[in-house]
């Protein structure tokens, strides 16, 4: 029934998944989105298969060590697979190996078995020995120096046994109501693995209905992407295409801005030369007149005297560089190069470009348009996978299938239920046998304890042995009684527990310890173990195929793992079913939907002809025929050839040489007249930020004006040549990448369906019907028979087997210590006469016994 559960839980899991909504931020960016599925809906299993003792633990840990010392040997596996595979005829020939690993038991056993034989015996020959008033039986005690020392010596090394005794019992005691209330435990983890098997099968519909219902969303992300066409794959193709386009487009449109500024920079170019060349202008004039008035004076006749002629002279020499420096009237002017600038500003430039850029970013919207078709196909496809799937898992009855399973456990529940009575009823009987067992070295405990007691309390160590009290004499006569139960439980004791010790030892050594180890699953797992043509009897059994990978060590490996069923009993060997839920398949029927897919860009219309001859037209404006070395000269001269103020010095000073008269007062008017024009004219020129700006302004403009005209020719040939390339690229060469993107675009929506195959396969080995409770299964019956049963048995008999072999030293030290609490019948007697023991003794005898008439009634319990 489990096997058929589990096979049908993978062939219905393996037919849904579900793909969360995944929207890229980026619309123009269609990369394949990794999809959430959510999570499996899954049960809580109840059961915690692990045993922890709790204080008995240290009993139990003592057990283990003494059976380590009993057996130090390591599993013999070998042994262990030979013994099995000839059905243990291998013991005959492999018997030197079997006694090698069980010498420590079979050691252990023979004494125990000794101990059983010859225990009643000696236990006989004592009796009949004490009988004859031997070993022990005469009732003389001999009077010894040390009596008091050895008496007390006794009494503490009895004291000491009968303590070990009573420890041992109260382990054996302790482990047999261990396991009776542990097996009221059992009940709690047998429900627990019942119920865990309820939550398996019940929860197993439901994790797969949750697998079949993400195929819905699956479908709702195809089919987003597929209404959303045009900016996953548009807008991938745009992105492509625009890394060629976009920089063709930006740069024609920076010539837009080119010929903006080459406008503003030839109209700052005719401003500042017209406000320059005012101001230039009329100080030029006023240099003329002084400059001629001052030649018409040194022609004066006065200047021919020899003492002025000289200085006349020098004046006259000076006179040429009493100009303007910078003359800006001589400078070309830019107006014609204005005009054909503004002509070719008429046409709006940015507007056609602008126009091709809103070509090319309709893209996403031709895709739509040219892919509509190709949409309807594919979402046609996906609603015919839906009915296949929704078909498919309509074959396999998992439901009734579960519910079969469920009646199952319900019956083995009702079942064990029945046998728990019965469990009961022998453990009872069990518990009396091991309680029955404990009485009798009780029973020997009390008769010690009791004649310890009444001998130590009755001890008078001035009373002869003779005439010892009645509470002495009776402390004797228990320790006595304890020696003759010894002898009667000992050798009961030791039988049984000679075979609790072979029966548990073994099991614990071959059993229990290679199951912690995973040496047990080695064993199960040997090749050929349990059938010779079978090399894994598992999958032999459950699939006829021995030769595949599948050993019971995995299998309970992967359960308590908590892996589900479908990959932990590899039910994919039965039920394949690749071939439906292959990728590839539905690869081949999104790609035929995906062939007749053609995009069409060549609509797109980047630059046109009015642009480009806009562009050619304006490198013929002739900024590059302006002589900008001229201007420049004439900016960076400065106002006037000579200061006009030093100019008006060395006039006076000269003027101051000559006589006084008309022509030194004519000069020192001029000088004056200078210092005017330095004032009113040359000062404003300089430092007035009228004509200080419009310095920079035209320096500025004629540098920008150098700076295009020096490689405009270049830049428009280039920008007109990357325009024509990008439009070639979208009308001739966009196939191939249209072609790639589509591909791109189909392998997106069919790795949807990739990944919902991968989550499902995922979700079937680990998520769904998982199979720790059968794991639980083992562990639970391991817990019950080796932690709960076989440590309680142990410990029982190792407690107890530790109290019988005190029994022996316990009777010795009973014995003699018995002497000194008995009231002897005779003892030992000294004539006192002068203080000299023995002196009327005849010499033929050292001591007479002489009897005691005049005595205590004896108070005698028991003698032996």
């Amino acid at each position: 029934m489990l096997r058929k559960t589990g096979l049908i839980i993978l062939c219905w899991g393996l037919t849904s998944g579900e793909l969360q909504d995944g929207q890229s931020g980026t619309p123009a960016a269609p990369a394949r989105r990794t999809l959430d599925f959510g999570f499996v809906p899954s049960g809580v299993y109840d059961t915690v298969a692990y045993y922890e003792p709790g204080a008995i633990g240290i009993l139990f840990n003592m057990m283990h060590a003494f059976l380590y010392v009993v057996q130090p040997n390591p599993f013999p596996e070998d042994l262990v697979i030979s013994v099995a595979k000839d059905k243990f005829g291998a013991i005959q020939s492999e018997y030197q190996k079997v006694i090698y690993y069980e010498i420590g038991f079979v050691v252990c056993a023979a004494l125990g078995l000794l101990f059983t034989v010859l225990l009643p015996l000696v236990g006989l020959l004592f009796c009949l020995c004490r009988c004859c008033d031997n070993c022990g039986g005469e009732m003389h005690q001999r009077q010894r120096k040390n009596a008091d020392c050895l008496r007390g010596l006794l009494t503490t090394l009895l004291l000491t046994t009968t303590f070990i005794i009573t420890a041992g019992v109260l382990c054996a005691y302790a482990a047999n109501q261990n396991l009776s209330s542990q097996l009221k435990s059992m009940r709690r983890l047998v429900k627990s693995n019942l119920r865990d098997l309820h939550t398996f099968a019940n929860q197993t519909p439901s994790q797969i209905d949750y697998l079949i219902s993400q195929y819905g969303t699956v479908k709702h992300q195809v089919l987003y992407d597929l209404e959303n066409v045009g900016l996953l794959l548009g807008g991938r193709i745009h992105e492509e295409l625009g890394k060629d386009v976009q920089p063709a487009l930006h740069a024609a449109l920076s010539m837009t801005g080119t010929m903006r500024d080459t406008k503003d920079a030839l109209e700052n170019v005719s401003l500042t030369l017209e406000t320059l060349q005012e101001g230039t202008v009329k100080l030029q004039a006023n240099l003329s007149l002084v400059r001629g008035s001052l030649s018409n004076i040194l022609n004066d006749p006065l200047c021919k005297d020899p003492r002025s002629s000289e200085i006349c002279r020098n004046i006259l020499i000076t006179l040429p560089m009493l100009e303007i420096s910078a003359n800006y009237s001589s400078l070309p002017d830019v107006t014609e190069q204005l005009d054909k600038v503004n002509e070719v500003l008429k046409t709006d430039l940015s507007q056609i470009v602008e126009k091709g850029f809103a070509s090319f970013n309709d893209t996403p919207t031709m895709v739509t348009d040219q892919t509509r078709n190709i949409v309807e196909g594919v979402k046609v496809l996906l609603d015919d996978i839906g009915s296949n799937i929704t078909t498919f898992t309509k074959l396999f009855p998992v439901h009734s299938t579960l519910t079969n399973f469920t009646k199952m456990i319900t019956h083995t529940h009702s079942q064990i239920e029945d046998i728990y009575p019965q469990i009961d009823q022998m453990d009872f009987y069990r518990w009396i046998c091991c309680i029955t067992l404990c009485c009798m070295i009780v029973l020997i405990l009390a008769f010690n304890f009791l004649g310890l007691l009444c001998g130590i309390l009755g001890f008078d160590r001035h009373a002869s042995p003779t005439t010892r009290g009645c509470v002495s004499n009776t402390g004797g006569n228990l320790l006595m009684a304890g020696v003759g139960f010894s002898f009667l439980f000992s050798w009961v004791l030791m039988g049984v527990i000679t075979a609790l010790f072979l029966a548990g030892g073994n099991l614990e050594k071959l059993v229990c310890e290679p199951f912690q180890t995973r040496q047990l699953f080695k064993v199960l797992d040997t090749p050929n173990l349990v059938n010779p043509a079978w090399r894994n009897f598992i999958p032999g059994y459950l699939y006829n195929d021995p030769e595949m990978d599948f050993t019971s060590y995995s299998l309970y490996s992967n359960c308590k793992d908590n892996r589900g069923i479908y990959s932990a009993l590899h039910l994919d060997k039965i039920f394949n079913l690749s071939a439906f839920f292959n990728t590839s398949v539905y690869s081949k029927d999104v790609s035929k939907k995906f062939e007749g897919m053609k995009v069409d860009l060549r609509g797109i219309i980047l630059l046109e002809s009015e642009g480009k001859q806009n562009l050619i037209s304006f490198t013929e404006t002739g900024i590059n025929e302006i002589d900008f070395a001229a201007y420049l000269e004439e900016v960076n001269k400065g106002v006037t050839r000579i200061n006009l103020l030093d100019f008006a010095s060395q006039l006076d000073a000269q003027a101051d040489q000559l006589s006084k008269g008309t022509l030194q007062t004519s000069l020192k008017g001029h000088a004056n007249t200078i210092r005017q024009i330095h004032i009113q004219q040359v000062i404003p020129l300089e430092q007035s930020m009228k004509y200080v700006k419009a310095r920079s302004t035209l320096n500025q403009s004629i540098r920008l004006l150098e700076r295009t005209s020096s490689d405009l020719p270049l830049r428009v040939r280039r920008v007109l040549e990357a325009a024509d390339a990008a439009q070639f690229l979208i009308s001739q060469n966009a196939t191939f990448l249209i072609n790639q993107e589509t591909e791109k675009y189909k392998q997106t929506i069919i790795g949807y369906f990739k990944q919902y195959m991968d989550w499902i396969r995922t979700s079937l080995a680990l998520e769904v019907a998982t199979c720790k409770p059968f794991s639980n299964i083992v562990d639970t019956a391991e817990i019950l028979g080796c932690s709960f049963l076989l440590d309680s048995m142990n410990t029982f008999w190792f407690g107890l087997g530790c109290s019988t072999l005190f029994l022996l030293p316990s009777i010795i030290l009973s014995v003699k210590l018995a002497k000194f609490y008995r009231r002897m019948d005779t003892e030992d007697v000294y004539d006192d006469i002068e203080t000299i023991p023995m002196k009327t003794i005849p010499t033929y005898d050292t001591m007479t016994r002489f009897p005691r008439p005049l005595r205590p009634a004896p108070c005698r319990l028991v003698t032996l």
